[in-house]
């Protein structure tokens, strides 16, 4: 049977082929050091644990409403009040199955064919494939290294045209690590104002910030980008709860009825129990985050550290999230390797540690490294690099 042609234009998992292959070492008896998690590697926390429980005992089991328990929407609204002073009305919110869930159903509701949506690189894995699966286009622009990664207003411009819908913000930004500043993105957003293009506001690591600058939502800066921007969030990453499998997008109240919609016919409802643990993780304490946030602030630091010190390796130092994104192509070079790809291919064999090349981010010179294992391993895996480097010299 001919597959639907929307599948067949996907692009795998830049992870795919390094995870399997660190997958086949591991299996094999090798002390394989994984730098590719999108996750963090606390449990967690118990209270969020036992309002779960709870919830199931209770016979809290069923069909929630679509777009999200009534319970969970005010914890969310209260969470938007309260870290972004921003107000939404419960029908401005929708609770979806992850932050990815979210961004795949607003794509389906915005989208028509060949509409635009500007993906500033290094990018998410899967922001170009949503696009795609939704008929439209991704416009790449290269938010340059120099500029930490960053799309300038005078790059948004130039990119816009009659097909533009939206762009994508992700700050803090995941391969980068690298957030925007309040007045960057306000120069930003009124490009966007000017051009009536949507704002998608990815804020999944709002939370993991390592800086004396708060993180700020576009959303934030006036009444106007407020109306103009759609925010992705959840709990994944601030709470350590990938796998309960919940977020959320706030805006536009046409919007939001038609992604609840949309969800209504394809996943019924978010797990009943997650929206309770869900709840709980926003309505309870938030040691367990600031504890889990100065763990991975400790780890940058270090890792960051470790690593600009290897010949050949450049980076740019993350403010946020719990990825390092160093420029190793110096390094690939003197080693003698064609693509930054072959190095990391390489890496893996010789010295066991997996990292996940840039090239599945748009950013070919580049390599992604995960901090959310011990500081042990970390260490274990600098040292690796290092001695990799220096035998290929």
């Amino acid at each position: 049977m001919e597959l639907a042609n929307r599948v067949q234009t996907l692009t795998p998992s830049a992870t795919l082929a390094i995870t399997a292959k660190a997958k086949e070492l591991k299996q094999a008896g090798h002390d394989v050091i994984g730098l590719g998690a999108g996750e963090p590697d606390f449990n967690t926390p118990e209270p969020i644990l036992k309002a779960a429980a709870t919830a199931m005992y209770d016979g809290f089991t069923k069909y929630t409403p679509a777009g999200g328990t009534a319970e969970l929407k005010q914890a969310i609204q209260k969470k938007m009040k309260d870290d972004q002073k921003l107000s939404y009305d419960l029908d401005q919110i929708i609770v979806t199955i992850g932050a990815k869930h979210a961004l795949y159903t607003l794509f389906q509701v915005i989208l028509n064919k060949e509409d635009e949506v500007i993906v500033p690189t290094p990018y998410w894995v899967s922001y170009p494939e949503q696009i795609k699966l939704a008929e439209g286009k991704p416009v790449f622009i290269d938010a340059m290294e120099a500029n930490e990664f960053k799309l300038t207003p005078e790059q948004l411009e130039q990119a816009i045209t009659k097909k533009t819908k939206a762009v994508i913000l992700n700050s803090p930004s995941n391969p980068t690590g690298v957030m925007y500043e309040k007045e960057e993105l306000e120069a930003l957003g009124k490009v966007c104002l000017k051009h009536n293009i949507l704002i998608v506001s990815d804020e999944i690591y709002e939370k993991l910030t390592y800086t004396s600058t708060d993180h700020v939502s576009v959303a934030e800066i006036s009444p106007e980008l407020k109306e103009q921007t759609v925010i992705i969030n959840g709990v994944s990453k601030s709470h350590s709860m990938t796998g309960w499998r919940i977020g959320y997008a706030v805006g536009n109240k046409q919007i939001i009825k038609s992604m609840t919609s949309l969800a209504s016919h394809s996943t019924s409802n978010p797990t009943s129990i997650a929206q309770v643990a869900a709840e709980a993780a926003y309505t309870g304490s938030q040691e367990p985050v600031r504890e889990m946030k100065e763990a991975f602030s400790e780890r940058l630091e270090k890792l960051y550290e470790w690593l600009v010190a290897i010949p050949g390796i450049e980076c740019v130092k993350p403010k946020g999230a719990f990825y390092l994104f160093p420029n190793v192509k110096k390094a690939s070079e003197m080693n003698g390797f064609d693509s930054v790809d072959d190095w990391v291919k390489a890496l893996l064999e010789e010295e066991k540690v997996a990292l996940v090349p840039g090239s599945g981010f748009g950013a070919p010179n580049n390599v992604r490294l995960s901090y959310a294992i011990s500081l042990d391993q970390l260490e274990d895996a600098a040292n690796r690099i290092k001695r990799f480097v220096e035998n290929h010299q």
